[in-house]
């Protein structure tokens, strides 16, 4: 068997044929694609950011200096919509950009099997995809992502266009493997999105959504609403997220009655719900707002995140959206996170 051409980075060389005719017109073209410009995002855990960034920015600096990519992450605060996972984003050229995502998942698996034992995500990689341009992933008849499944042994999945978050124009490709795998899988896609004029007209490196309200100040839990503006508009509290709300038929003269939905992370339900619902009772009594939770088990697709609906007046929601952030707020202060 002929050696790999030493031109070609080491990931990507792992996943070529030998040179040798008609493979050798394969290898020219990914030869070409290694300076194609190219751009990815994908989400990572608020826990894993802080490893990625390193002490004083130290390891983000040296992934880029090691890689030639461009490495962006948002900010603490700012969670891809109906998540709690932050925006990670890679730009440059492909073999640079592979070479980057490589450095962030070995990384990232490093310090997972440090912290054996907790729940973690180290089997999972979620690409944030334009909606345009998944139909180059999945092929016709879902050829090509079945394709992708056999060359890499990855489960890869797209999430269903009917969970799709309203205003969010782009899906999430969850790669589930090992961490060869996923960078396999990741090198399939990349260089397949790399040519469809869809991918290159509507990708983008965004780290923030305008619109969709920014997460709470404190780490590791995010309150996102993801229902459009209706007539009321946004609803600014100091010191609170902005939210969208909506308005609903029969509302009476000078009672005007809205609605909120909130991304609730699992573990603070029951803090909200009080023992016997006696919170939850006395939020909805002081308030005048009805408040449903989605059941257990009902998550938004990829998180543990439930939702939680605020339903009364503008008055109503506003003070019992307030109520129920001082209440997850009061859950992190007893028990801060790194």
């Amino acid at each position: 068997m002929l050696a790999m051409d030493s031109s070609l980075s080491p990931e990507l060389a792992e996943t070529c044929p030998p040179r040798s005719s008609p493979a050798a017109a394969a290898m020219s073209s990914l030869e070409q694609i290694e300076s194609a410009p190219t751009s990815i995002r994908f989400l990572i855990s608020n826990a894993s950011a802080g490893s990625i960034i390193g002490k004083g920015g130290a390891t983000i600096n040296d992934f880029q200096s090691q890689s030639g990519a461009r490495i962006q992450l948002s900010r603490n605060h700012e969670y891809f919509p109906g998540t709690s996972d932050r925006i990670i984003a890679l730009s440059g050229k492909f073999k640079e950009v592979i070479k980057a995502f490589r450095l962030i998942v070995s990384k990232i698996s490093n310090e997972d099997e440090k912290d054996a034992g907790q729940d973690t995500k180290s089997n999972q990689i979620k690409l944030i995809v334009p909606s345009a341009a998944c139909g180059a992933i999945i092929g016709k008849g879902g050829a090509t992502i079945r394709a992708f499944v056999e060359e890499t042994n990855a489960n890869i999945k797209l999430s269903p266009l009917n969970q799709s978050i309203p205003g969010v124009n782009e899906r999430i490709v969850t790669i589930i493997g090992s961490a060869d795998e996923q960078l396999h899988a990741v090198i399939r896609i990349a260089s397949k999105l790399i040519e469809d004029p869809n991918h290159s007209n509507s990708t983008s490196t965004s780290l923030s959504y305008p619109g969709f309200a920014s997460a709470l100040p404190v780490t590791g839990y995010g309150a996102t609403s993801y229902l459009q503006s209706g007539m009321n508009g946004d609803l600014h509290m100091k010191g609170m997220p902005s939210s969208l709300t909506q308005t609903l038929p029969g509302a009476s003269a000078g009672g005007q009655i809205s609605s909120i939905t909130l991304l609730i992370a699992d573990e603070h339900v029951g803090a909200i719900v009080g023992r016997e619902g006696k919170i939850i009772t006395e939020i909805q009594q002081t308030t005048g707002a009805r408040i449903k939770i989605s059941d257990r088990g009902d998550y938004i697709p990829g998180t543990k995140n439930r939702k939680l609906t605020i339903m009364g007046t503008h008055e109503g929601v506003e003070l019992a959206q307030r109520k129920v952030i001082q209440r997850i707020r009061s859950i992190n202060s007893d028990n801060p996170r790194r």
